[in-house]
């Protein structure tokens, strides 16, 4: 395979690397992202959104840019040169698709906008206690009343909950129903009476993480994405973004390079680390593996 890049492509990427050299804000380079403010981690997102690029992924008549394959990969490439900040996946990478593939054309108009302009932040309802690897299994329950749903349960290891403004969760509608049947996909205010966000704090002191607890949350019908039963559907197209999303083969690149020169500099019984047969064999494997990812 030719992995050249064309002039077009070449002349491109020299426009993506002086975007990012004069907007970028310095203060954030090399930033965790659990050491920043709300403001801080959405003051990338808000240039890009002014700028037209912060969804290259999506389709044009939602706000993406029209960018070619090749085009977002270098994208990805420069943005982990320069090592800025990843955007929050959370409303552009995962509901945000979700949205347009499946929401109707009022859900479309409400939502998609704040999830561009970063208005609307978005945190993911999925996992809850004993349902983590084996979703399929989860037990909030949404039942009918009338125009609303009333929501009951809990959701954990819930990512940024307590900035977000907006929370899609995977309910349960149908207990009666297998596992992957009785399932639907709500978008859920989190400003509603009955939501609880507690904060769960990690082995290194930062709150990244909250359990979230619905009593009694009232949500419109309207709210529902899709068929009633059908948000397994949903949240495996979801988990599908999520999953090419999180690749980052551009920041893996950059993470082996650092490794590589981290490990050059170790000596181990005055031999460079890189050197040792079992960790340069071991970093090769890496190597193979996300090459191959790569192309």
């Amino acid at each position: 395979m030719d992995m050249r890049f064309s002039p077009e492509e070449l002349a491109f990427r020299d426009e993506v690397r002086e975007f990012i050299a004069n907007n970028y804000p310095q203060e954030l380079k090399g930033a965790r992202r659990g050491e920043l403010s709300k403001d801080e981690i959405l003051a990338w997102h808000r240039i890009l959104y002014k700028k037209g690029w912060v969804a290259p992924h999506w389709p044009v008549e939602y706000g993406g840019t029209g960018w070619s394959i090749t085009q977002r990969y270098i994208w990805n490439e420069e943005n982990a040169r320069a090592e800025t900040t990843p955007l929050l996946p959370f409303g552009l990478s995962m509901v945000g698709p979700v949205i347009y593939t499946f929401g109707n054309e009022e859900q479309k108009k409400r939502f998609l906008p704040g999830i561009l302009s970063g208005d609307d932040w978005w945190c993911q309802g999925y996992s809850e206690p004993g349902s983590g690897s084996d979703l399929a299994s989860l037990r909030t329950k949404a039942v009918r009343e009338g125009d609303h749903y009333i929501v009951n349960g809990g959701k954990t290891w819930t990512t940024l909950a307590q900035h977000a403004d907006w929370m899609f969760c995977l309910v349960r509608t149908d207990p009666n129903a297998k596992q992957q049947e009785g399932i639907s996909f709500l978008l859920i205010d989190m400003k509603t009476p009955g939501i609880t966000v507690r904060p769960i704090i990690t082995m290194d002191g930062s709150h990244e993480v909250n359990e979230v607890f619905l009593e009694d949350v009232k949500v419109p019908a309207e709210n529902l994405i899709g068929e009633e039963n059908k948000g397994w559907t949903y949240a495996k197209f979801l988990l599908g973004n999520e999953r090419s999303g999180i690749a980052g083969v551009a920041r893996s690149k950059k993470a082996i390079e650092r490794l590589k020169s981290l490990a050059t500099a170790e000596l181990v019984d005055g031999t460079p680390l890189m050197k040792t047969d079992e960790f340069s064999r071991k970093v090769a494997e890496v190597e193979i593996d996300l090459s191959a990812l790569e192309v």
